[in-house]
């Protein structure tokens, strides 16, 4: 048994099998120590209250002595009690102890003459007494000064000499073990049963159907808060599968339309080789893969700002990045940029960039004249607007604008090569920094409005 561990197949599979097999160890162990200290202290107790008897008996006896140094025969009782000499020679003893050897030896001392002892004969109970010596003034009034000393003695309760006291003692400890056994066995039973519960909703649970929810239980323990946490990450990862699903879809469609035509002008060129112009057709097939090229493009970047791993933040300075990106709009409109307040995130600078980069092309692209990014606090957040003068965007289609592969009517207009991803690219990026980004009202043209948390303390 390598570092005192318990072999495999010794040990319980059930954790409620192996609380209530350490409980029962524990407690075995325990009850045990507590039964063995029972057991020496009522030991004592008994011997305790033998020695107060048999020493009172004893002085009682040396105090009926008469002239002749013999106890009066009113004295005598059914006590185990003698009278020896320096020899411990039995002179006299009581009725129940005519007959007997001395009960105990050697001879008391001079040094010590009150003594009490147990003596455990061969055969019969072991026999508690006390042993006193006889004032030298008796000795030397009865005997010429010859010591003589007294013993007095009883024999041990049927309870110590049967050993019927361990044993109650012992069958004490294994029900009083067997009961903290089962009440654990119960507890760890009611205590894992929502564990139980939990684990049958879960192999219910298929990535065809995340609508299912495990049991949470009322209060704040461990177990609630496994279900809690549990029930918030079937959360997120069902909106993740629907909105991988919708992605999937969306993508299989955008791409299958210029698949599709990519197909039928390869098909035509075989098929009627005299009548197509191969040039022309190449130069179709190129820019058509170049689209697709782009929205897969589009789409992988959009895939790993969902699912990148989070990497430690650093300050990005919003005002000096917009005013950055806003520099380097130097086609189209101009952009013109006020900071009101100097304010910093914690972020991932490359994806803000990207942020403010989209947001800054698409307002180029609808503005008639100019295009406004304005950076300022309002309270808690950080505020990046970005408007146009361009038409705007209807209501009902402002939330539309951030899917993925969406492009209103103006938009296709004005940029036939467009993928539909970039602003679905905005919202996925502000939702990864904890903000967000919506299109709100303005008097004219299309207001994009960035929120952004501020560092605690800032």
């Amino acid at each position: 048994m390598a570092g005192g561990r318990m072999p495999n197949f010794l040990r319980p599979r059930s954790i409620q099998a192996r609380t209530a097999l350490m409980s029962a160890i524990v407690s075995l162990v325990v009850l045990t120590v507590i039964g063995t200290g029972l057991d020496i202290a009522i030991r004592n107790r008994i011997h305790s209250h033998l020695f107060m008897d048999t020493q009172r008996v004893a002085t009682d006896w040396i105090a009926s002595m008469g002239p002749n140094g013999i106890p009066a025969p009113s004295a005598t009782h059914d006590d185990l009690v003698q009278l020896v000499d320096s020899g411990n020679r039995v002179i006299t003893a009581s009725r129940a102890a005519s007959g007997r050897p001395p009960l105990t030896s050697p001879f008391p001392t001079g040094q010590d003459r009150l003594q009490y002892r147990i003596e455990c004969p061969d055969k019969g109970r072991c026999v508690a007494l006390t042993a006193v010596r006889v004032l030298p003034v008796q000795s030397r009034l009865f005997w010429n000064g010859e010591p003589h000393a007294v013993y007095a003695g009883r024999t041990e309760p049927g309870l110590l000499a049967s050993r019927r006291l361990e044993l109650f003692i012992a069958i004490g400890v294994l029900l009083m073990t067997a009961g903290w056994t089962w009440a654990s066995w119960r507890a760890a039973g009611r205590t894992l049963r929502p564990v139980r519960e939990i684990r049958e909703k879960v192999t219910e649970i298929s990535v065809r159907d995340l609508s299912l929810r495990v049991p949470q239980p009322s209060g704040r323990d461990e177990i609630a808060e496994l279900a809690r946490a549990s029930n918030n990450f079937l959360e997120r990862l069902d909106t993740s599968v629907r909105q991988q699903r919708h992605f999937a879809s969306m993508v299989s469609h955008e791409l299958r339309t210029p698949l599709a035509g990519l197909r039928t002008q390869l098909e035509e060129a075989l098929l009627y080789r005299e009548e197509t112009d191969p040039y022309e057709t190449i130069r179709t097939a190129v820019r058509t893969t170049e689209r697709c090229q782009a929205i897969i493009d589009e789409m992988l970047t959009v895939a790993r700002v969902r699912t990148a791993a989070t990497t430690e933040p650093e300050p990005v300075d919003l005002g000096a990045l917009a005013r950055e990106e806003a520099a380097a709009r130097t086609d189209g409109v101009p952009v013109r940029t006020e900071v009101k307040d100097e304010v910093t995130v914690l972020g991932n600078r490359v994806q803000l960039c990207g942020v403010l980069t989209n947001l800054l092309v698409n307002a180029q692209r609808h503005a008639y004249s100019e295009v406004e990014v304005t950076v300022e606090r309002a309270g808690d957040e950080a505020v990046v607007t970005v408007l146009d003068d361009g038409d705007g965007i209807a209501p009902e289609d402002r939330e539309r604008v951030f899917e993925p592969f969406v492009r209103l009517k103006d938009g296709r207009r004005r940029d036939p090569k467009g993928t539909g991803l970039g602003l679905a690219l905005c919202r996925v990026t502000a939702d990864a920094h904890h903000g967000t980004l919506r299109v709100e009202d303005s008097p004219r043209g299309a207001r994009f409005v960035l929120r952004l948390p501020l560092p605690a303390g800032s």
